[in-house]
């Protein structure tokens, strides 16, 4: 396969309004920022999407950091140069240690390059078997019960095959107990955000009760031998988020033992490259695994839905409609909710939707083109 040679980059840093505001654990946003990469070459354009937030809150990165290592280190490691595959460009970039979403930002971008020259959607280059992925929905955290069964009620209706909420202590039993009381057959899932200590853990061994699909990142990010311990004293799954961001990381989680579902997120691990690696590790070890959001736009959700159509994709995915969290998407089409609670996989060259260009000018705070 002859390379593909990148002749120019331009980056994007977008501020789009959520249709609610979304509140974790730890931080609230009522916008979705992130930086917009478009790499091209061969007559062709990929996009990537950078989706890291203003301030350090799920990971170290920032809006600010990121586009300063994209724009001094990353810019110059790939303009000009060729590269044979995606995974060229992506160990191009290991000369900077850490700042995975910047790097999946690129290496998503040069991914979609690649599938378009190929005439390929981006599921099938991939690998992906799947027409349709399961969409689950993730409900943030609400002024009390009664406005999270209004909220939760709602996604049902629509379709959503799972139910994710956002706990914290104080903000837990009651929140969980009551949505079952209302929807006793939901698949129910609860998410910390790291929030919880280990002197919180009595109130972990309470949600043990109420038959959930599974409890996501409960401990801090860097703790695995406190999520190992839970593990063994829950029959609940512990699923870990936050504490796998790399190949390593997922290797001393499988020997402490530390969970029993991971949540991938391809811009929290540094791209494609690295979720197919981490997807074949899974496997492997028959470990349930399911790609996770970060309130990516059309851009960063297409990439999403292509690599939750591989095989080891077998629980329900935070991969919503694009009405889940803006009124109006940067892609044409958005991404819809199918009847079946299943999200489309685009059979399009690529990441199969039109960015449309408008968009990306109207919620654009920055831009820059660096061209050869």
């Amino acid at each position: 396969m002859e390379p593909i040679r990148i002749d120019a980059v331009e980056l994007r840093e977008l501020r789009v309004p959520l249709v609610s505001p979304f509140e974790t654990s730890g931080w609230r946003e009522e916008e979705k920022g992130c930086i917009i990469v478009q790499l091209k070459g061969d007559d062709l354009t990929g996009f990537g999407e950078c989706a890291v937030t203003a301030g350090p809150w799920y990971g170290p990165e920032t809006t600010a950091g990121a586009w300063y290592v994209m724009e001094n280190y990353f810019v110059p490691t790939v303009l000009k140069k060729e590269f044979a595959s995606p995974e060229d460009l992506f160990e191009s970039l290991s000369i900077v240690r850490g700042n995975s979403m910047a790097k999946a930002g690129f290496e998503m971008a040069c991914y979609d390059l690649f599938a378009k020259r190929e005439g390929k959607s981006l599921g099938k280059y991939l690998g992906g078997t799947k027409g349709k992925i399961e969409s689950g929905v993730s409900v943030g955290i609400q002024k009390s019960a009664r406005e999270l069964v209004d909220v939760v009620g709602e996604y049902l209706r629509q379709g959503y095959r799972r139910i994710k909420v956002k706990i914290k202590p104080g903000k837990d039993l009651d929140q969980v107990s009551t949505l079952r009381e209302h929807f006793p057959g939901m698949v129910l899932m609860a998410d910390a955000n790291g929030a919880y200590e280990v002197s919180n853990v009595h109130t972990l061994f309470k949600l043990d009760g109420y038959g959930l699909l599974m409890i996501e990142q409960p401990f801090a990010w860097d703790d695995l031998v406190e999520h190992a311990n839970l593990k063994r004293a829950l029959k609940t799954p512990i699923c870990l988020d936050e504490s796998v961001s790399s190949v390593n990381d997922l290797k001393t989680a499988l020997a402490l033992r530390s969970c029993r579902i991971l949540n991938l997120k391809p811009a929290r691990v540094g791209g494609l490259t690295v979720s197919k690696t981490i997807h074949e590790i899974c496997r492997t070890h028959n470990m349930p695994i399911w790609c996770g959001g970060l309130l990516e736009t059309g851009i960063g959700r297409a990439h999403n839905v292509a690599i939750a159509s591989l095989p080891g994709f077998v629980l329900p995915n935070d991969i919503s409609a694009s009405k889940r969290y803006f009124d109006h998407d940067i892609v044409e089409p958005e991404f819809r909710l199918n009847q079946d609670g299943t999200i489309t996989v685009p059979d399009r060259p690529g990441i199969g939707v039109n960015v449309v260009h408008e968009k990306l000018l109207e919620y654009a705070v920055r831009a820059e083109q660096f061209r050869s």
